[in-house]
């Protein structure tokens, strides 16, 4: 039931997108129309690839990954949420998965914060943000790790597992983030390095995928056996695009019904309204907010990265991959990345003003990280 009320609210935002387009995009809501249709390609190149390789990956790494996991209790779909959901992190999950409600709750739920955050926003943030900023940047992601398990505990239950399930199936997960947050303390230049060469890796990848399933495709001759076909790897990326013909117009306007209140509630906490408009954009894509990183004061600087641990793009690609695959998962994915994202903000808010009233930090002594 939930899954048609949802599906319906956005072909409302198809309407009203495609209405305005017409009118010229007078309201705004034409351009993020378009910007559906605009995003295909890009989502086609990084995703068809993946799902095309994705049974071929889970062959090659059950071997190892299957008997690993299960011998601690852990479902192997686990392992697949090391990617991000719209990356290979989904049809990963699902094709390593022993049951097929971990396999979805690791696809989407966990792929969506973990994945994301290791495969896009660390090497892609490092791109963007200026090198003097990446201090902030790492602390901010450090905070956003640890406040994590929030929206993972959210997200599983909601997605019908137990908490005990919850906590012994993220266990990996968990430890990574671990290892990662103290990386990003102690040596934030290699880890930043090693997830740019991972980001590349996966590029590689990717696109070695995309071409083995074109020409498969176009030949019908099998390069690599037990590929996906290349079509139903696009079909599933069009029916993706379809549900971000309706979002994309949906999150404007959800971002501008709430930019009041969020400005309220920002100048009671002492954030700009940069700061709120980071956060907003963040839940749509979050390219733009880290794109205006150097405009932003230290406290928003920090707030910003943790929040979009678990909050990035969950109104635009995160809905989108979730509503043209698999609806079921839509409550899960946005009780576990909005959960998560407000516990971040909160843990953020609470060190800063411990360390207003000490005068020091404990996470404020990450160096300055260099060129990756």
């Amino acid at each position: 039931m939930i899954q048609q009320i949802l599906m319906a609210v956005m072909a409302v935002g198809v309407v009203l997108g495609g209405i305005d387009r017409i009118l010229g995009n007078r309201f705004g809501l034409g351009a993020q129309f378009e910007k559906g249709f605009q995003l295909l390609g890009p989502m086609a190149l990084s995703m068809a690839g993946m799902i095309c390789l994705a049974p071929v990956l889970a062959d090659l790494l059950g071997g190892i990954v299957i008997p690993l996991f299960r011998a601690i209790g852990v479902d192997p779909a686990m392992f697949g949420s090391i990617l991000a959901i719209d990356m290979g992190g989904y049809p990963l999950a699902k094709e390593l998965a022993s049951d097929p409600r971990i396999g979805s709750y690791a696809g989407i739920v966990v792929s969506s914060m973990f994945g994301c955050t290791v495969v896009f926003t660390i090497p892609v943030g490092i791109g963007v943000i200026p090198e003097g900023d990446r201090g902030a940047f790492a602390r901010g992601i450090m905070t956003g790790l640890a406040a994590m398990p929030f929206g993972l505990l959210a997200g599983g239950i909601a997605s019908g597992l137990s908490l005990w399930a919850c906590l012994w199936q993220n266990v990996p997960i968990l430890l990574f983030s671990v290892l990662l947050f103290l990386g990003l303390h102690f040596i934030p230049e290699q880890v930043v390095r090693g997830f740019c060469i991972l980001a590349e890796g996966l590029k590689i990848l990717i696109t070695v995928g995309l071409i083995l399933g074109a020409v498969q495709s176009l030949t019908g001759l099998t390069v690599l056996p037990g590929m996906a076909p290349l079509p139903d790897a696009l079909a599933t990326v069009c029916s993706i695009g379809i549900v971000m013909l309706g979002s994309l117009p949906l999150a404007e306007l959800l971002c501008r019904g709430l930019q009041v209140p969020l400005s309220h509630l920002g100048s009671r906490l002492g954030l700009s309204a940069l700061g709120i408009t980071s956060l907003l954009t963040g839940l749509v894509t979050p390219l733009p907010a880290l794109s205006l990183y150097g405009e932003m004061d230290g406290k928003t600087k920090e707030l910003t990265a943790a929040f979009l641990v678990c909050g990035a793009s969950l109104f635009a690609a995160h809905l989108g991959f979730t509503l043209g695959t698999e609806p079921a998962q839509t409550v899960p994915l946005i009780a576990g990345k909005l959960s998560g994202a407000a516990a971040a903000a909160v843990l953020v808010l609470v060190l800063q003003h411990r360390s207003e009233r000490s005068g020091s930090s404990k996470i404020s002594h990450v160096p300055h990280m260099g060129h990756a």
